[in-house]
């Protein structure tokens, strides 16, 4: 049997609570998105042939750690990695990776995990719940952040060892035009990502207290009702307020002002996670198109990379036995 799991992608618009005085921390927004994912295919192996990972060296890396995680002794698994994503862009690629893995090896093995027992296996999770939900099943998510007394500090999901968070609030979101800047630079990870939740945080309850009042009053009656006006909206101010803005501070001058151009080009645009990758929102293709053409013309003339239009994503990973196989099991019937 041959697995193919596609995944999607993810924007991670902020996390709203690093401050923690009421004895919670972290929590999120975020929106599931189709591309860019990754595409594997995956095939029982036998025990000395271990575990086997083809393709992108650092997804390769990443995905065999997470397939020695849950593979049952005695077993091996072959993966192979037909189409990557970029790492370290704020679209949570490595949180997809993992979780590819994971689950083609519970679908190989019968283990009946589900997508968050897999995810603690592998350790993923641990501050954002978005990367998570968005691979179980897609759509705009608010994440409720951790017991601040359990978590015990202020970390990315990286350096935590805590369970994804549960979520609040899922729900489709409209099929509007996306505009996404992925630069080719790389964004914050690992140690330096570390080093700055150590720096910036506690951010002033004041900040947090202001976001929360975005999100609740602006942000979700904007998904739900589908008024596009007050989403960008929210998403323009959320680019000033409490670790987003600390994030933005941080990038150059350029990612900047990507993102200044297509607040000024669509109704509403900020970085997704710590960058560099930046997004924008309209219900008008026409403006998209303008949007893509003047960000990657800028993009040509200064740090590279590309712009295109995606759609947001209400389904999560597509999980399934891949169809050459299946035609392959139909001829042998016959």
């Amino acid at each position: 049997m041959t697995i193919e799991i596609t995944t999607p992608s993810r924007l991670h618009i902020t996390l709203i609570d690093l401050n923690a005085s009421i004895g919670r921390v972290d929590g999120g927004i975020g929106l599931t998105i189709e591309e860019p994912g990754i595409r594997i295919t995956a095939e029982a192996a036998e025990a000395a042939d271990g575990i086997t990972v083809t393709g992108n060296l650092e997804l390769a890396e990443r995905m065999h750690e997470s397939a020695s995680a849950i593979l049952p002794e005695g077993c091996g698994v072959r993966i192979r990695i037909e189409q990557d994503s970029p790492s370290h862009v704020g679209l949570g690629t490595g949180t997809q990776a993992a979780l590819a893995a994971g689950m083609a090896v519970n679908r190989l093995y019968n283990l009946g995990m589900s997508v968050r027992d897999i995810a603690i296996a592998v350790g993923r999770g641990g501050t954002s719940g978005i990367g998570v939900a968005s691979f179980e099943s897609g759509g705009f998510i608010l994440d409720s952040g951790h017991k601040f007394s359990e978590k015990g500090a202020f970390k990315p999901s990286a350096a935590s060892k805590s369970p994804p968070a549960s979520i609040l609030f899922q729900q489709p979101f409209p099929d509007w035009e996306i505009v996404l800047a992925i630069p080719d630079v790389v964004g914050a990870h690992d140690a330096h990502e570390v080093d700055i939740f150590g720096k910036e945080c506690p951010i002033p309850l004041s900040e947090v207290q202001e976001l929360s009042h975005i999100i609740l009053m602006e942000t979700l009656p904007g998904v739900v009702e589908g008024d596009i006006e007050a989403f960008g909206d929210s998403i323009n101010r959320i680019q000033d307020v409490g670790f987003k803005r600390r994030e933005i501070a941080l990038q150059t001058p350029e990612i900047v002002q990507i993102i200044e151009l297509m607040q000024e080009n669509t109704c509403g645009a900020g970085m997704s996670s710590f960058g560099p990758a930046v997004y924008g929102i309209t219900n008008s293709k026409r403006d998209a198109a303008d949007t893509v053409h003047e960000v990657q013309g800028f993009l040509d003339e200064t740090i590279h990379g590309r712009c295109m239009v995606v759609h947001a994503r209400n389904s999560g990973a597509d999980v399934r036995v891949s169809p050459l196989m299946r035609r392959g099991a139909q001829r042998n019937k016959k």
